[in-house]
């Protein structure tokens, strides 16, 4: 039997969130009903089959900040089984590993404005790693740097300029590139320091910088930065806006990004392989590889940026400032979310932080202001309509690597006992399932009584003169086997005739049984010859007035005459 939205055998949709079921091969009426209405159709409560909701954990480790077992999430995956329209809540647990590692890759523009932060940054990867220390044990840094894509109208192509890109001559520039990974993620500051004092500036032509191909690379090239399943933070440092999605097609680029690592054996990008990457597409991405992203930029390009960000000095004199700042930040702040919409699945949030909880149900959790302390979110899940099989989805911490696995199905067929093949009830020539005949070839009805090839012609027959409804249509009933079979108190060929809509004395229908046709006959001769003698009868009255008339007017004449006759 079926516990989602559709009638039992037939298929039709009812939209009943609290639909139940009967046992199998007794009624010939509507199975799917609530549990109020089959009571009052005198169903015995064993019969009926009501599911219930449940949620089951699969997995629910403890919260641990022994960091070589690391819990900051907890349950980790559950298993929920939804009746369509009953929400079903739990709760999710969250606090921050005390020491947990951090990796931080320094993303830096070397355009030729950023000349004088070059020089500055050069010298600043200790004091980072000392900072960020005050947070954890394990810090690992790691350096980056782009300029813009090798083509025109970003760069020039003569060749002097391309070689030495720099405005005055007397600047050396390294040549324009789009991204390199010059330092994939270390511990040691001094290697830090190091490969970032070999970096030259270099220079391109316009303002916007191809720094959100950067990026992406960044992101995605998780071997050749050397990302560990820690914190992720990208630094993201600039004097400029970027380039978006649909300016390559100023070099002549079309094709998208497609969102993978391309890096070279020497850790170079070649930028005119894709267009630059749309600002939704590398939100995906970060999201997805867990990283958290801080803008350090400057003053005149600051309301470009969004996300975490920090107003960078001339020269870059306090990023590290900026870093630790932007960093507590990210971590005190929590954003539970989840990772897909499924439909016909509803899922909302409530935030339990700082001794308050939220009123109503949000799109997503969200703590602010939070250090150590143990956190939770209610999750509440309402499925709409009946998913065709279970589903699968992430419900994630924004910049956590620990993911709550929830699968979910709904109840939507009942545990309806043995399958019985050449049941009675199918009258020999069918299978029972759930209450419902699944006939044998050759056989069709509720009750697999039809011999028939063709389900239509013998559906046909059960429309009154062509009608589009079949046996009268509202319940009148049924059509089995090429005729009508009526419910109640109808009867006839397509059950059209209703009873109990005539008058009634004693029990009994007044008139049954006069002739209806004498009757209008009878009654149409009548009214003809009432008419006709009611017109003769206006013919005498006339008559016998204008005769009064006529004779009145005689008598006068008659008189006058004698008048004349003695006057002469």
């Amino acid at each position: 039997m079926r516990t989602n939205t559709k009638r039992f055998g037939e298929g039709e949709a009812e939209n009943h969130k609290t639909s139940d079921f009967l046992k199998s091969g007794e009624s010939d009426e509507r199975r799917c009903d609530s549990v109020e209405s089959l009571r009052i159709r005198m169903c015995n409560s064993e019969h009926i089959i009501d599911p219930k909701p449940s949620i089951f954990t699969m997995k629910d480790n403890k919260l641990n900040s022994d960091l070589a077992n690391v819990v900051q999430l907890k349950p980790q995956s559950l298993r929920v089984k939804l009746r369509v329209g009953v929400p079903q809540d739990f709760r999710v647990e969250f606090r921050r590993a005390e020491g947990y590692p951090i990796d931080l890759y320094y993303l830096m523009d070397l355009s030729y404005s950023m000349k004088d932060d070059l020089d500055k940054i050069k010298n600043l990867g200790q004091d980072i790693l000392d900072n960020l220390k005050k947070v954890t044990n394990t810090v690992r840094i790691g350096f980056g740097s782009f300029v813009d894509k090798e083509k025109l109208p970003y760069v020039s192509q003569v060749q002097s300029r391309r070689l030495n890109p720099c405005p005055t001559r007397t600047d050396t520039c390294q040549p324009a590139f789009t991204f390199h990974n010059v330092l994939p993620l270390t511990s040691e500051a001094r290697e830090f320091k190091k490969e970032v004092s070999k970096q030259k500036i270099s220079g391109n032509l316009d303002s916007p910088e191809a720094g959100l191909d950067a990026i992406m690379q960044a992101a995605v090239c998780q071997e050749k930065i050397g990302w560990k399943d820690v914190t992720r933070i990208l630094v993201y440092t600039s004097d400029d806006t970027f380039h978006m999605a649909g300016d390559g097609r100023l070099a002549g680029i079309f094709t998208p990004h497609d969102g993978k690592c391309h890096l070279n054996p020497g850790g170079f990008y070649n930028g005119a392989l894709f267009d630059y990457p749309s600002v939704g597409h590398l939100s995906q991405v970060l999201q997805a590889n867990n990283i958290q992203l801080i803008f350090a930029v400057t003053k005149n390009s600051f309301s470009a940026y969004q996300s975490v960000v920090g107003v960078l000095e001339n020269d870059s004199s306090n990023v590290v400032q900026l870093i630790s700042e932007a960093y507590g930040n990210l971590s005190s702040t929590l954003l539970l979310e989840h990772n897909m919409s499924l439909p016909g699945l509803h899922v909302s949030y409530k935030s339990h932080c700082n001794q308050q909880t939220d009123i109503t149900w949000q799109k997503r959790g969200e703590c602010t202001g939070i250090r150590d302390e143990k956190v939770s979110f209610t999750v509440r899940l309402n499925a709409t309509e009946c998913l065709t099989d279970s589903k699968t989805f992430q419900i994630q911490l924004k910049g956590i690597k620990e993911v709550l696995m929830v699968t979910v199905e709904t109840l939507c067929n009942c545990d309806c006992g043995k399958i019985e093949e050449n049941s009675s009830h199918c009258a020999g020539k069918g299978t029972l399932d759930c209450g419902i005949c699944r006939c044998n070839k050759g056989f069709l009805g509720q009750h697999c009584k039809c011999e028939t090839t063709s389900d239509s012609v013998m559906h046909l027959s059960c429309h009154r003169n062509n009608s589009s409804q079949e046996c009268s249509g509202h319940g009148h009933g049924v059509c089995e086997c090429g005729q009508c079979v009526c419910s109640g108190h109808f009867h006839g060929t397509h059950c059209e005739c209703n009873d109990a809509g005539c008058e009634r004395y004693n029990n009994k229908i007044c008139n049954e049984t006069v002739d209806k046709t004498k009757v209008i006959i009878s009654s149409s001769v009548s009214g003809i010859i009432f008419i006709g003698i009611l017109v003769i009868v206006i013919y005498k009255i006339l008559l016998e007035l204008y005769d009064r008339r006529e004779y009145q007017n005689f008598i006068k004449a008659q008189e006058n005459t004698k008048w004349d006759e003695v006057c002469l």
